[in-house]
């Protein structure tokens, strides 16, 4: 018998039933700027387990139809409406980890591979198809378990069956973010241990969690802060990204020179903006993106620099 044989045969009497059934989703954790501050997308679950909690959109990989990152990218172009058309390309999507334990889904062993996500301009959430509605919250308001009604508008509700969606899904029509299935209460935590009606379903708090720690350092060191502007930004506007982000007020003119300090960070466009800054003077330059793949030196958080001093 040659090796190929031998290799044919072993396969035609494998039996995947003598090992523990195991599933696999993925999770993403979305990020975007709008009206200057970073939001997260979040959608209510239609459909048992944890029906009505928020959550992060996700779902079950579609075993031996795509691979992970497909599976990411269906997962958000369901709840975002974009497409290879309408824009999925120019979203940074990246993997951020496993999460693995045994009891963090009450159905059976569901390990999730879990993304980042963030583009400028992400278009108003929408509802898949086993979620009851999708948001943009304020990361800050999730952070904080405040009502974030208070600082969005209301999610585009639908009617829609119950699904068996392994990440997140929707929430039921006339509930109010942040509700605990009677319209009340405190809205999603992040960072909270994922239990029935505490927090974010299954363990997205510390999904969320991780995910924002990422960001956060991520863009100390690589030029992905770009990714949440368009083509063509000013220094200003890069800086309210890193701001957002980082949740701390920058001094305008040590960002500006530390920004054009960093080889390939930004190059400029040769143009200005179409109008001068909100107390008149001269039109701020244009920037594009650069070709650097890491930002030497890195642009540190306040809080890191003056730690290494």
């Amino acid at each position: 018998m040659t090796d190929r044989q031998g290799e044919d045969a072993f396969l035609a009497a494998y039996d995947p039933r003598a090992f523990e059934p195991i599933a696999v989703t993925v999770d993403v954790v979305a990020l975007t700027l709008r009206q200057g501050a970073l939001h997260v997308l979040l959608v209510r679950r239609g459909g048992r387990p944890y029906e009505g909690a928020w959550a992060l959109p996700g779902g079950f990989v579609q075993a031996g139809r795509e691979s992970l990152d497909q599976a990411a990218a269906r997962e958000l172009a369901e709840e975002t409406g974009l497409d290879a058309a309408r824009g999925l390309g120019r979203v940074h999507l990246e993997q951020l980890g496993s999460y693995g334990r045994p009891d963090r889904d009450p159905r059976m062993h569901v390990v999730s591979v879990a993304y980042l996500a963030f583009a400028p301009d992400l278009p108003e959430a929408r509802a898949g198809s086993d979620a009851a509605a999708a948001e943009w919250v304020p990361v800050e308001a999730v952070a904080s378990q405040g009502n974030p009604d208070a600082a969005t508008a209301r999610p585009m509700e639908q009617d829609r069956p119950a699904g068996i969606h392994g990440g997140g899904s929707g929430r039921r029509s006339g509930e109010a973010p942040g509700g605990d299935g009677d319209g009340q209460g405190a809205g999603p935590g992040v960072g909270s241990d994922a239990g029935r009606g505490a927090g974010l379903a299954f363990d997205h708090g510390t999904i969320l969690a991780e995910g924002l720690d990422r960001a956060r350092a991520k863009i100390e060191y690589t030029p992905l802060a770009t990714a949440f502007l368009g083509e063509e930004f000013t220094v200003t506007e890069l800086r309210s990204v890193y701001e957002a982000v980082w949740g701390r007020t920058l001094h305008a003119g040590n960002f500006h020179r530390k920004v054009l300090s960093v080889p390939g960070f930004v190059e400029s466009t040769g143009t200005t903006a179409g109008r001068g800054g909100s107390r008149g003077g001269p039109r701020a330059r244009l920037y594009r993106a650069g070709d650097a793949r890491l930002l030497h030196p890195a642009l540190l958080r306040p809080d890191r620099e003056d730690s290494v001093r």
